[in-house]
C-alpha cells in the first residue's frame, strides 16, 4: 500500500558547544555575554513545541529561512538584535585526504538578518505550506560547490544557538493495512500472514538453502522435497527473490561469482517444475553481518575493529580453518517465493467469464460462482474500472451475501476513491445479514477512508465504539487493536492540523503502547517508524526497529531508515553492533549508503556526518575509489 502523501522535512540538530575560533560580524560568544543575552531566548527554545519546524531552503543562489509556524517565531524575534545568520558549509572540507578541522563555524558566515527584516519578509511558499523569508545569497566562489546551510540563532546580536539540518523522510498519512474480507481476510500487502482457515489466493514462503564451500550447483532432485512440501501443484510461483551470501574469506570478485552461480542454480531447479517463466530478482553480498556477530565471542573478536580489507588478509590459512565452524554457516541463499493460486478460468475472456458466473448464480452453484468471481477480479485489476461488475446478476438474497459482499468491497480494493460507493452498497447488503462479521469488518475499513479524507461527517466517539464492538461479531482482538492504531493515526493528524498538540500526543502514546499487540509486516514497521518520526518521537521509532536491523535478512528500507534515525547519535555509533549494521547496509546497497553522505539538499542525510572520524573512515573505505 503506497502512502497517500509524502512529506520530506528537515529536522534540526542542536550543537551545544558555542566556542568559536573566529568572531565574524562581531557576534559575541563568550559565556558572560551569552548567558545574559540568551536567557529568555534559550528558555523559549527549550519550551518550543516539537511540532514547530524550520529549515533553510535554496532557490537558485538565494537562501530563505522556512518555518511551518510563523506565529511562534514572531514571539521569539522581538528585539532589534534578535535574528539569524547562515553558515554556508562546503563538502570539500571533508575530503578523505584532508583532516577535518574541529571548529564551530565551518564555512562562510553570511551577514545576519534581524527581527524586523526577517518577520516582514515572510511570505507563503509556492511549493509548500510553509512561510519563507530571504536571509542571504550564496557567495559566487561557492556556487558550484556541494553545500549545506547551518543556522546561527541570535538574541541581542549574541549567538545563542547553532543548528545544522538533515534530511529525514516521513509519511504522516499512511494507515496500517487492515485487509478486507473476500473469501477470507485478504491484505493488499501479500507478506502479511493470516491464521484464517481458508486458503488465500496469495502466499509468501521463505526458506534457506546452505551451500558447501566453493559449491555452486543445486540440482532439481535436491529441491524437489521442498517443492513437494509446498504443494505447488495448487500454486504457481510468480516471483523468486534470492539473497545469496558467501563467507567473507577470498576475493570479492570470486565471492560475487559464487553467489550468482548459486542463485541461478536455484532458479534453474525451480523453473523445471512449472512452464510459466518465473520473475526473478537476485542480490548478492558477502556475509559480514553474521561473521562479525560470530567472532564476538572468539579469540578473533579484535578483528571487528579492523577495515574489511585487513580482515580479509588475516582470514587465511590456519585462521580460516579455525573459523570454518562459523564460516560454513555463512554460505547460503535466502529464497523468498511469491505464490499465486492457480486459476482454471485464467484464459477465459471477460464476456465469457460474466456469462459463466451468471449461469452458476442462476443454478445456485455458489462455490463455483465465487471461484469465477475471483477470476473476474483478476481481470479488473489491469483495467482499473469496476464497470464489469454491473453485468453480474446477483439476487439480493441472504444465500448470495458472500458474493454481494465481495462485489462491493472489491470496488474499494480496485481504487480507494470508490470507498464511499462501496460503503453505501455494503450498508444495503448488511440488511440481509445484520450480524455477518465480514460485512461489519469491511464497513469499518472503508469508513476509515471516508473519515480520513473528510468525505462525510463522522463522529469520532461513535466510530471508535463501532470498532470495539466488532469483537461481539467474532473479530479477533489483534485485528481490532490494528484498527484502533489506525484510528489514532488519523486522529493524530487531525489534531496536528488544529494545533491540538496534547491531544495529538495522547494518540501517539496509544500507538506506542498498542502496536505490539498484533503482527507487523516490514511495510508496517516502516510506516509506523516514519509516523513516529514525523511527530518527533525518534527515540520510539529507533526502538521499534532495533531488533529488526540486527538480522542479515532485514528489509533494506527498514535498515536505511534506522541508519537515518541514528547517524547523529554518538552513543549508537560507538556501540559494538553499529559497525555490523553499517556493513550490512553497505553489502545490501552500497550506492544508497554512500548517498546518505550527500548534501541534505541533494537527497543525502548530510555530509556533515563526516565530522565523526568513524563514519568518515567507513565512508572513505567504501565510497571513494
Amino acid at each position: 500500500m503506497k502512502p497517500t502523501s509524502k512529506l520530506l522535512f528537515l529536522t534540526t540538530l542542536l550543537v551545544s558547544n558555542f566556542l568559536f575560533s573566529q568572531n565574524n560580524f562581531k557576534i559575541p560568544t563568550s559565556n558572560p555575554e551569552r548567558n545574559q543575552a540568551c536567557g529568555y531566548f534559550s528558555k523559549a527554545f527549550q519550551q518550543k513545541p516539537k511540532e514547530v519546524r524550520f529549515s533553510i531552503v535554496k532557490e537558485d543562489n538565494k537562501l530563505f529561512f522556512s518555518t511551518n509556524d510563523k506565529k511562534w517565531f514572531s514571539n521569539i524575534f522581538k528585539k532589534s538584535g534578535d535574528g539569524i545568520a547562515i553558515d554556508v558549509v562546503s563538502k570539500s572540507i571533508y575530503d578523505c585526504d584532508k583532516e577535518t578541522l574541529q571548529s564551530q563555524i565551518k564555512g562562510t558566515l553570511l551577514k545576519p538578518v534581524f527581527a524586523q527584516q526577517l518577520m516582514r519578509g515572510f511570505k507563503k511558499s509556492s511549493s509548500s505550506n510553509n512561510f519563507i523569508s530571504y536571509v542571504g545569497t550564496i557567495p559566487k566562489e561557492l556556487e558550484k560547490e556541494e553545500l549545506e546551510f547551518n543556522i546561527l540563532f541570535l538574541s541581542n546580536k549574541t549567538l545563542c544557538r547553532y543548528q545544522r539540518i538533515y534530511n529525514l523522510e516521513s509519511y504522516p498519512w499512511d494507515l496500517l493495512d487492515m485487509g478486507v474480507y473476500l473469501d477470507s481476510l485478504t491484505y493488499k500487502d501479500k507478506k502479511i500472514s493470516t491464521s484464517d482457515k481458508y486458503i488465500t489466493k496469495y502466499k509468501t514462503l521463505k526458506f534457506v538453502i546452505p551451500f558447501e564451500k566453493n559449491k555452486t550447483e543445486y540440482s532439481s532432485e535436491d529441491i524437489k522435497p521442498l517443492y513437494d512440501s509446498l504443494k505447488l501443484t495448487d500454486f504457481t510461483i510468480k516471483t523468486i527473490n534470492i539473497k545469496a551470501y558467501s563467507s567473507i574469506e577470498g576475493s570479492l570478485e570470486r565471492n560475487i561469482e559464487l553467489q550468482e552461480k548459486r542463485a541461478n542454480s536455484i532458479v534453474k531447479s525451480l523453473q523445471t517444475f512449472q512452464k510459466p517463466s518465473i520473475v526473478t530478482e537476485i542480490t548478492t553480498s558477502e556475509n559480514w553481518v553474521e561473521f562479525l556477530n560470530d567472532i564476538s565471542k572468539t579469540p578473533y573478536k579484535s578483528f571487528k575493529e579492523l577495515p574489511k580489507k585487513t580482515i580479509k588478509q588475516k582470514v587465511v590459512a590456519n585462521v580460516s580453518k579455525e573459523l570454518e565452524t562459523y564460516l560454513k554457516n555463512h554460505r547460503k541463499a535466502v529464497v523468498i517465493l511469491e505464490l499465486e493460486k492457480k486459476d482454471k478460468y485464467k484464459n477465459m475472456s471477460k464476456e465469457k467469464l460474466v456469462d459463466t458466473f451468471n449461469n452458476f448464480v442462476l443454478n445456485e452453484n455458489i462455490d463455483e460462482a465465487l471461484v469465477v468471481q475471483n477470476s473476474i477480479f483478476e481481470k479488473l485489476k489491469t483495467e482499473g474500472s469496476p464497470n464489469l461488475l454491473q453485468k453480474l446478476n446477483v439476487p439480493k438474497q441472504l444465500k448470495f451475501v458472500t458474493i454481494l459482499n465481495k462485489n462491493s468491497i472489491f470496488k474499494y480494493l480496485l481504487n480507494a476513491s470508490y470507498a464511499k460507493i462501496a460503503f453505501d452498497e455494503l450498508k444495503k447488503v448488511e440488511t440481509l445479514d445484520p450480524k455477518n462479521k465480514n460485512i461489519k469488518y469491511n464497513l469499518i475499513v472503508v469508513k476509515f477512508i471516508i473519515w480520513k479524507n473528510n468525505w462525510q461527517n463522522i463522529n469520532e466517539n461513535d466510530f471508535k465504539k463501532e470498532i470495539i464492538a466488532l469483537k461481539s461479531y467474532g473479530i479477533t482482538q489483534n485485528l481490532i487493536d490494528r484498527m484502533l492504531v489506525n484510528f489514532h493515526i488519523v486522529k493524530a493528524e487531525k489534531n496536528m492540523r488544529e494545533r491540538k498538540y496534547d491531544a495529538k500526543d495522547e494518540s501517539v502514546d496509544f500507538i506506542i503502547d498498542t502496536y505490539e499487540n498484533f503482527y507487523l509486516s516490514n511495510f508496517d514497521y516502516l510506516s509506523l517508524a516514519q509516523f513516529l518520526s514525523f511527530y518527533a518521537n525518534t527515540d520510539e521509532a529507533t526502538e521499534l526497529l532495533e531488533d529488526k536491523v540486527k538480522t542479515i535478512t532485514v528489509d533494506e528500507d527498514l535498515l536505511y531508515y534506522y541508519l537515518n534515525l541514528t547517524l547523529f547519535d554518538e552513543y549508537a555509533i560507538g556501540s559494538k553492533n553499529y559497525r555490523t549494521i553499517m556493513l550490512n547496509a553497505i553489502e545490501m546497497n552500497k550506492e544508497r549508503f554512500c548517498k546518505m553522505f550527500n548534501s541534505s539538499l541533494n537527497n543525502g542525510v548530510t555530509f556533515q556526518l563526516l565530522e565523526n572520524k568513524y563514519l568518515k573512515a567507513t565512508y572513505c573505505e567504501n565510497c571513494i575509489k
